[in-house]
């Protein structure tokens, strides 16, 4: 018993080395050190100054654009999963979310939305733990930039038909809508080694087995490319097969994210019946009963 034991233990850890996301650049690191040392309340970060002045490898640069691209979704990420939850995300989902490898990564971007006039007020911190305790959705909703975003990704898909869509399959194969017409599926966005997806696949995985025969197809979209993971396609495929996902899996487009409300929660979920109309939206982690209970639906 105890030898079953301890090889059981080895397992996980093997598996959880596997599935671990690399650690961070030197490149971040630098850059998010740079930051924490620079944020002053009520002043702007200028990233051209930045970007001309202080961090001038290519390294250093790649890094920075990130963060910007990542600066400007995050309210919409915070508004999701207050709507979809219920309660702000903590500083470690935001973490798992936009992949913030370098610790107090999370908190530099929040504190530069904190002291940027350009971004409205809408989230209270914790001021001992720096934790989100509130955001204002009517406060984002209300923004010019973010407003039209949040209002098609929150403002409800059920009962609505769903987007058309052209993407790529890991193999390059394509696959369209059109292909799937007339057909009940789910498109599930997700990334590499983001911590609820990693928990979610298993449960995909044995729900395909069951339901694929049913005449019901899951395709995951992988925003890896999307959200500039360093990712490769041979990591990809690894992951796929020690998750044992039997499922198509296809890259996300920014054209498909967009389609789809801007998705910037990961996992979200697309359940489509076979008249092509969305029957069930999940934002974030499910479990099984909830996915399988929403194929139900769509297979009627």
């Amino acid at each position: 018993m105890r030898a079953l034991l301890v090889a059981a233990a080895l397992a996980t850890t093997v598996l959880a080395l596997a599935q671990a996301p690399p650690p961070p650049s030197p490149a971040e690191v630098r850059v998010v050190e740079y930051l924490k040392d620079h944020i002053r309340p009520g002043e702007r970060v200028v990233v051209s100054e930045l970007y001309n002045q202080v961090f001038t490898s290519d390294a250093e640069r790649a890094v920075l654009n990130r963060l910007f691209n990542t600066f400007f979704k995050l309210p919409l990420y915070m508004a999701q999963q207050q709507k979809g939850t219920g309660k702000p995300p903590t500083l470690a989902e935001i973490s798992e979310q936009f992949a913030l490898r370098v610790p107090g990564e999370a908190d530099v971007l929040l504190r530069i939305m904190q002291s940027d006039p350009r971004i409205p007020h809408f989230m209270t911190r914790n001021p001992v733990n720096g934790e989100i305790m509130r955001v204002d959705v009517d406060e984002i909703m209300a923004h010019p930039r973010f407003g039209k975003l949040l209002e098609r990704s929150i403002a409800g898909w059920e009962g609505r038909p769903a987007p058309a869509f052209d993407v790529n399959g890991y193999d390059g194969t394509p696959l369209s809508s059109a292909d799937l017409a007339g057909k009940p599926y789910l498109l599930y966005f997700w990334f590499t080694n983001c911590p609820p997806c990693v928990r979610t696949s298993p449960l995909l995985a044995e729900l395909d087995r069951t339901y694929a025969a049913k005449g019901f197809r899951i395709v995951g979209l992988n925003a890896d490319r999307v959200l500039e993971l360093p990712y490769g396609d041979d990591e990809r495929r690894d992951y796929a097969a020690k998750q044992g996902l039997g499922f198509t899996l296809a890259h996300l487009t920014p054209t498909v994210q967009e389609a789809y409300g801007s998705v910037s929660v990961f996992p979200t979920f697309f359940f489509v019946d076979r008249k092509g109309t969305i029957v069930k939206q999940f934002v974030n982690q499910q479990d099984k009963a909830a996915l399988e209970t929403a194929i139900r639906l769509a297979l009627e």
